[in-house]
């Protein structure tokens, strides 16, 4: 049997591997740690799972249109309006199966061979993937640690080529949880529009956020680069509501029907009952957001005080999401070896003192480590405790 070059070519999610693997540890009776999940450890809220339910017993068990019903997208038109000053049409949004899907079919919709896609490093581990199955190039721009792994608009402009097509844009960021300031946007934007390129925004995160940061999406900022803008979100991480696979996008007219288009030939359409507990996500009370958020910043400071006490790690202060990304190059010198990499030394953690943690290089750097706040106090306290023992002996 013989797969096709695409199928070949494709790296495999390390932060689901690493799950994975965490899961497969515990099967086996081990008492594993594991800091590798990007999803709360919440369950849904019980308003939006009354809400499927009601939908079942309604009978809203049959396909929908491929880019959702229509009650959800007049629901996402409120939010970006409420939220983020945005004006967008029902046909300007499209619903998809998760906030990736819409990526994906962005990439597909948007690229061809020859066309380069603009990624600042650290990026999020699909980002590189979906370009290349589009055919396209990802362009990896680094983010300087000592500029908080953002990208400035100089390093912007002298990336760019004339296959350049898209720049992404992460804020706030998996994996470093910084969020870009509207004058970082600002600057980034205009170099965008002077060279007409598409921006896709990927705010997934934005109801994160902590220490009294800000979101502002980059499609706010002028008529222009909302006409130049596709913005990515979903309620997988506000709403716990990761495995129910909801996500959405907004955008210039042409794209999204593009984008449906090919939803129609792939998927048909989002699940109906999940869509349908999306709508009361949106339209319901916020306090299990609030509830999730304030749980989410005290593990947050938690994880911080921690890394500040272990010689040789050190973290910026994440701002949103549910990550902090450690830099453990000073720790490669340990009880239980040397270590020339985050990979290696990733592997001798779990090895030694069972802790699953994602090594940086499926971010695009190779030092750091990613470690997810996304679990229980009680979780973090006894892994942090074990990541000071494997340093310090």
């Amino acid at each position: 049997m013989h797969l096709s070059e695409r199928a070949k070519n494709i790296s495999p999610s390390p932060t689901l591997a690493i799950t994975a693997k965490a899961k497969e540890m515990r099967s086996q009776g081990l008492d594993v740690i594991g800091f590798g999940a990007g999803e709360p450890d919440f369950n849904t809220p019980r308003h939006i799972i009354e809400a499927a339910i009601e939908a079942m017993n309604k009978g809203y068990t049959k396909y929908t249109p491929s880019g959702g019903i229509v009650e959800l997208k007049q629901a996402i038109a409120e939010k970006f309006s409420q939220d983020n000053q945005l004006t967008y049409g029902t046909d300007e949004i499209t619903v998809t199966t998760g906030a990736k899907h819409a990526l994906y079919n962005l990439f597909q919709v948007l690229c061809q061979p020859g066309d380069e896609v603009i990624i600042p490093v650290p990026y999020w581990v699909s980002y590189p993937e979906q370009v290349k199955l589009a055919g396209a190039t990802p362009v990896f721009l680094e983010g300087k640690e000592e500029n908080s792994f953002k990208i400035t608009p100089e390093q912007l402009e002298a990336a760019i080529t004339p296959k350049t097509k898209v720049f992404l844009l992460n804020s706030p960021s998996n994996p470093t949880g910084v969020v870009y300031t509207r004058e970082e946007l600002e600057a980034l934007g205009e170099v965008c529009l002077r060279h007409r390129l598409i921006i896709i925004s990927d705010e997934i995160y934005e109801k994160l956020l902590y220490d009294d940061a800000i979101h502002i999406s980059i499609a706010a900022l002028s008529p222009e680069l909302k006409a130049n803008t596709v913005v990515v979100n979903g309620v997988s991480k506000p709403y716990a509501m990761t495995g129910w696979r909801i996500g959405y996008a907004a955008g210039p007219k042409p794209i999204i029907q593009a984008m449906e288009k090919l939803a129609s030939h792939s998927t048909s359409n989002p699940t109906s009952i999940a869509q349908y507990a999306a709508l009361a996500a949106l339209r319901g009370t916020q306090e299990p957001l609030a509830e999730m958020r304030r749980h989410f910043d005290q593990r947050r400071k938690v994880m911080l005080s921690w890394i500040e006490r272990i010689p040789g790690l050190r973290a910026l202060r994440p701002q949103g999401a549910f990550y902090v990304y450690v830099n453990v190059q000073g720790a490669y010198h340990t009880p239980h070896g040397t270590f020339t990499d985050a990979d290696a030394w990733a592997q001798a953690l779990l090895e030694k003192e069972k802790v699953a943690v994602v090594p940086g290089s499926g971010f695009g750097t190779k030092h750091h480590i990613r470690l997810s706040y996304a679990t229980s106090l009680e979780q973090i306290e006894k892994g942090m405790e074990r990541i000071a023992r494997f340093v310090q002996g």
